[in-house]
């Protein structure tokens, strides 16, 4: 439960409002002004205004914001809440989910998935950032409850996707990393074992729509114990991850 609570915890965090489709379209200015800044953030600076009555062009956006020119040839970012105080010929200009082009443009990658692992419930958290659109640095972090033991699992892995556009996308993985083994209570009190990890992943990715993901993994766990052989662990899961 505690990993959930993280994540929930991330996710409120984010920009949850809905976005606008930059599609060309020209709107006009209904609130006193419209501020343009010179970067798709509030840390950057506005650099030009558009009063009311003024028309802009909708160029593109990106997460929140979007790229608009003026009638003068000015080009400037302006947020979401902006956005929505503008109208076009038909009314107010329409309002969606994130698209295909924030999907394929997204950066990072934040979720939870749930499983088996050596017949032991598993949960685990990661994170990824995209270096580019087929290769991504993930960490995460694993919990294990199993009959006999509780394994706690952290690693660093390196996910190949090699067809980032598709909607149903698969990717492979290779990894590394340390695991925890706590016995659970036992006539005979074994002791706990922390181990380095190697690993291998395959999986599939799929764009629900809006901002979320469904992931199905399968990983390959290889345990360098310190006794004479070393062991395996197969892990099996599935679980909904959100981009921004």
């Amino acid at each position: 439960m505690g990993l959930i609570r993280i994540l929930l915890l991330l996710a409120a965090m984010l920009p949850w409002g809905p976005a606008l489709g930059g599609d060309g379209s020209d709107v006009e200015v209904i609130d006193p002004y419209l501020e343009l800044h010179t970067g798709p953030g509030r840390g950057y600076p506005v650099f030009h205004i558009a009063e009311r009555g003024e028309h802009v062009r909708i160029l593109k956006r990106r997460t929140d914001w979007f790229l608009v020119r003026t009638a003068d040839g000015k080009e400037g970012w302006v947020p979401l809440a902006q956005i929505a105080a503008t109208a076009g010929e038909s009314g107010p200009p329409p309002v969606a989910g994130p698209g295909r082009e924030e999907f394929a443009g997204r950066r990072w990658e934040a979720g939870v998935l749930g499983g088996d692992l050596e017949g032991g419930r598993a949960t685990t958290l990661h994170l990824g950032y995209y270096l580019t659109p087929g290769l991504i640095a993930e960490v995460s972090a694993t919990q294990s409850l199993g009959q006999f033991s509780t394994h706690y699992l952290a690693g660093l892995d390196l996910v190949s996707q090699p067809f980032p556009d598709w909607r149903f996308s698969p990717y492979f993985a290779v990894g590394a990393g340390v695991i925890r083994t706590d016995p659970r209570a036992t006539l005979v009190r074994a002791p706990d074992r922390t181990d380095g990890s190697a690993r291998v992943a395959v999986g599939l990715r799929t764009w629900l729509g809006r901002r979320f993901v469904l992931r199905l993994d399968y990983r390959d766990h290889l345990v360098f114990t310190s006794r004479d052989d070393n062991q395996e662990l197969q892990q099996w899961q599935a679980g909904i991850a959100f981009f921004f």
